[in-house]
């Protein structure tokens, strides 16, 4: 049978071709080795559809290796802390709040052939919601995005992260421990690929909490971080235009993107009830256990931060 596949654009099969090393006549093999591989894995029990998979093959530019280790790490995440990695109900009253307060947002008209996201602190109330609620809108999104994004998959994501409106209690929320388990899982675990993160109108003791994940963070990653003052600095580098209604743009409006995430959501219902159903048995895991609290931190933050 076939790889269960989406079909692509010529436009972007020559894309993955050309910079992630898929051999279309050799996908149906690739997918049988990480199937086999998934099978002689004690501990790991993952989703193994063809379009779920063949999203960490491109992430990974066709080293089985890396996709091994992305899929292992995925799974190992979501089953120790399914709090923020994992969700399990779209129908969860606080998650809908969330997603309708549209902090998070992905846009319909490509740059450069990359998704456009946007991530706004702003419209979340830091003393309502904790930043693991906003993180399980994000993480149903991120993977509605890996079966059906083929441009995020193969080209990658550019993130905007618009701080307008953000405030003290929400920095305080993000303790060392947190970040570092977040780094982790968006470099070590997700197939998607960041081409370029944005940080535009900034607070005061954002430099603080900057300067204390930057450094978690891969060398590759650190050079594709960009910090803006104001929105003028960030249309030097993607034009109004890509942008949103909300922002002079005309790349859709957010109210359109969240009314459109709302329908996804319901269409998903079923497939993100069954994640509860997927995951990693560390007991059984071959080799040394994993010490997850030295790994990824649990102390720490930032109380005393001075954000005058």
């Amino acid at each position: 049978m076939p790889p269960q596949i989406r079909e692509i654009s010529p436009e972007l099969q020559e894309h993955a071709v050309k910079y992630l090393n898929e051999v279309p006549e050799r996908i149906e093999a690739d997918l049988e080795a990480l199937k086999t591989w998934i099978v002689q894995q004690p501990h790991l029990n993952p989703r193994t559809d063809d379009q779920f998979l063949i999203a960490f093959l491109r992430g990974c530019k066709y080293s089985l290796e890396k996709a091994k280790s992305k899929i292992d790490t995925f799974y190992m995440l979501r089953t120790k802390y399914p709090e923020m990695f994992n969700p399990t109900d779209v129908d969860n009253g606080k998650l809908r709040e969330i997603l309708r307060l549209g902090p998070i947002v992905y846009l319909p008209k490509l740059y450069n052939g990359a998704r456009l996201g946007i991530f706004r602190l702003g419209p979340v109330p830091a003393d309502k919601y904790a930043i693991h609620e906003v993180m399980q809108v994000g993480q149903v999104m991120q993977e509605i995005t890996l079966l059906e994004d083929d441009y995020a998959i193969i080209n990658g994501i550019i993130l905007i992260m618009d701080m307008k409106g953000a405030t003290a209690g929400h920095l305080f929320q993000m303790t060392p421990g947190l970040a570092k388990k977040m780094t982790t899982y968006n470099e070590e675990a997700l197939p998607i690929r960041p081409k370029a993160q944005h940080f535009v109108n900034t607070i005061p003791g954002f430099e603080t909490i900057f300067n204390m994940i930057k450094p978690m963070m891969s060398k590759k990653q650190q050079e594709r971080l960009f910090i803006h003052g104001k929105m003028e600095s960030l249309i030097e580098q993607i034009p109004l235009e890509y942008l949103p209604k909300e922002y002079g743009g005309e790349n859709g409006s957010i109210e359109e993107s969240v009314a459109e995430w709302e329908k996804k959501f319901d269409s998903y219902r079923e497939y993100i009830k069954a994640n509860a159903n997927y995951g990693t048995d560390e007991s059984l895991r071959p080799g040394k256990a994993i010490d997850f609290d030295s790994l990824y931190g649990t102390e720490g933050s930032f109380r005393k931060l001075n954000v005058d």
